[in-house]
């Protein structure tokens, strides 16, 4: 096996597989919200535990599952 090949022995390099990565977005952004919805459930038995915090974590994720979902519709355009 060789590491370095000159440039006439290369194959050509495949074609981009066009995907739709808003979906994959989506479905992110949909598993924060239900995770939120049972961290709100919980919500006093993580404040008597001292990890009220991960409210905001769910509340993160939903934030930057938003933000990635705007650029992905950006870039797919």
């Amino acid at each position: 096996m060789r590491l370095w090949l000159k440039d006439s022995e290369r194959r050509p390099d495949p074609a981009p597989v066009k995907t739709d990565d808003r979906k994959a977005m989506l479905v992110g952004i949909t598993l924060w919200l239900v995770a939120l919805a049972v961290l709100l459930v919980l919500l006093p038995q993580l404040t008597a535990a001292g990890m009220a915090w991960w409210l905001w974590t769910g509340i993160a994720g939903i934030a930057l599952g938003l933000i990635g979902l705007l650029y992905t519709h950006y870039r797919h355009r």
